[in-house]
């Protein structure tokens, strides 16, 4: 998470697709079963503006409006650059950090057990969970619980209280009070919004599919202040902003064209593919992202994106070269060649998805690689000095709490050696840290070493793989991670044609004491019906 008040959090891919290049055997088997498949789709040709038909909306939520006012009740300090001019709004949240009642008692533990030292980070895990639910009174879950990420999942028994605490703090109420201050608000947003689509849909010559499957949303929130939230969650990509003076332009355009842009560079895999050297320099930079470290079209992706966004903002001569330079001493070394070639797209004929495939090839690796032969990047940032009243023992939960984070996103992005390295960074301060190990099982799984993941889900339920005594569970394991661990055992089980040992691991899921509601119905259909079988072949610990 960035520094400061206004942050764009790193996008969220909720559904996990499937792996991006065809391959046969038992790990990927378990790798589809586990995690579900979601194909990436194109753009296609259509219309540009802010409608419902093209899939581009501005909106307001309820469900959110109603989780930020539980989180307020909890203990979450709003910010009120996006309240003010807005008396109902402000009237219909001062009472509820009072709020009194057995729910509200439950909830205040809930946010404090659950508590980061980043409270942007904190938020960041409530929006994940917001936005795959649907409206009151039942909040349903949009998507299959096994699909969760494990953002939500660290959050996941919000869900019933959220349920329970509208009804017993009247947010329905409260909703209404506010609801025309909050269409104003999206009504406001709007205009930008769609001036944004349209500039940007024209620069690349892209619009969009009507009826499509691919969809862009912004939610405007108030209640959420100058924070901007940004997730994808597979062909579904969502921002909620607070609205107020300073709308975040700049943001919703750089979220807008993640949305138009992401598909190319995994489209045409073979031409990206063919720079991964230049990966390697840009790897050097000590403020190189650590979401990009082993992540080629990742990085490929939002350097095109950078370069795009300055070709938008029209700059020349020095300032220029110095958005450039900047690039390169960031990491980001192929702005500079793609803003060139830009410059030849713009006097071209076709759209950005058939023009891509030659603006990747047309970067020259050899040229690349002279130019930062003796090239100073940046140095990292020193932070800032700690205030008088801090206390040291605080720095390393601060850091470990943003390492599981990004762990988490990784997990979210399709990165997972990106998520393995941050939780292993934790591990090397923390061994027998359980949410560690649990992330880098998850993230074990997703490249397909599946030795080495149920090695580590064994090790958190304490057994070994066919039930016998193992190693005590590390201390602070807790009941969803336990039952989860089971869960994914029994799959692993299942998928190798284990059924007996699959169905042991099912029951001990059940048989969890305070596991959550998703974990409990998740170990019941794998009880039940189990997970298709593939054709047996020897386990491999390596990703294939």
């Amino acid at each position: 998470m960035r520094a400061g008040t206004k942050q764009l959090v790193n996008r969220h891919s909720i559904f996990t697709p499937g792996p991006r290049g065809p391959r046969r055997g038992v790990a990927m088997a378990v790798f589809c079963l586990i995690f579900g498949a979601a194909a990436v789709v194109g753009t296609g040709k259509a219309q540009t503006p802010t409608e419902p038909e093209s899939g581009i909306v501005v909106d307001n939520s309820q469900q959110l409006f109603d989780t930020m006012c539980a989180l307020h009740a909890a203990g979450l300090d709003l910010e009120t650059s996006s309240i003010e001019g807005h008396p109902p709004i402000i009237a219909a949240v001062q009472s509820l950090p009072s709020a009194k009642g057995p729910v509200a008692d439950a909830l205040r533990q809930f946010y404090n057990d659950h508590k980061l030292a980043d409270s942007g980070e904190t938020l960041s895990r409530y929006i994940s969970l917001v936005l795959v639910t649907g409206p009151p009174p039942k909040f349903p879950w949009l998507i299959d619980r096994d699909l969760f990420p494990p953002d939500v999942l660290a959050v996941e028994s919000f869900h019933d209280i959220l349920v329970n605490f509208y009804d017993e703090a009247k947010l329905d109420a409260l909703w209404w009070t506010v609801a025309p201050d909050y269409e104003r608000e999206r009504q406001r947003v709007e205009s930008p919004v769609r001036q944004i689509v349209f500039i940007t849909s024209a620069y690349l010559r892209e619009i969009i599919r009507q009826h499509g499957q691919r969809t862009f949303s912004v939610f405007v929130e108030p209640l959420v202040g100058s924070r901007t939230n940004f997730r994808n969650f597979g062909d579904r990509y969502a921002m909620v902003i607070g609205g107020g003076k300073n709308l975040p332009l700049d943001e919703i355009r750089h979220g807008y064209l993640h949305f138009m842009m992401d598909p190319f560079p995994i489209r045409y895999r073979k031409q990206v593919e063919a720079k991964r050297p230049l990966l390697a320099i840009a790897q050097r930079a000590p403020r190189f992202p650590q979401e990009y470290e082993n992540d080629l079209t990742g990085f490929v992706d939002e350097c095109a994106i950078k370069a795009v966004e300055i070709r938008l903002n029209r700059l020349s001569g020095d300032k220029l070269e110095a958005e450039l330079l900047d690039n390169d001493r960031e990491g980001y070394i192929l702005v500079r060649p793609f803003v060139a070639q830009l410059k030849k797209f713009e006097h071209s004929e076709p759209a950005m998805d058939l023009y891509f495939p030659d603006m990747v090839a047309a970067i020259d690796v050899d040229s690349e690689k002279k130019r930062f032969e003796n090239f100073a990047f940046a140095p990292v940032e020193a932070p800032p000095a700690p205030a008088a009243a801090s206390t040291k023992p605080a720095a390393p939960v601060s850091q470990i709490d943003a390492l599981l984070a990004e762990g988490d996103r990784q997990i979210a992005n399709q990165n997972p050696a990106g998520a393995q390295a941050a939780f292993e960074h934790v591990l090397a301060q923390d061994p027998g840290h359980a949410q560690a190990i649990y992330g880098l099982a998850v993230s074990s799984v997703m490249m397909r070493q599946v030795e080495k993941a149920e090695g580590l889900f064994e090790r958190l339920v304490g057994e070994n793989s066919r039930g016998t005594l193992g190693p005590a569970a590390p201390a602070g394991v807790t009941p969803d991670i336990v039952c989860w661990s089971h869960i994914y055992l029994g799959r692993i089980h299942d998928v190798l044609g284990e059924r007996e040992d699959a169905v042991r691991e099912y029951r001990s899921a059940m048989s969890v004491e305070g596991a959550p509601d998703a974990a409990r119905q998740a170990a019941k259909r794998g009880l039940e019906a189990g997970f298709q079988s593939a054709p047996a072949s020897p386990k491999s610990s390596q990703p294939q």
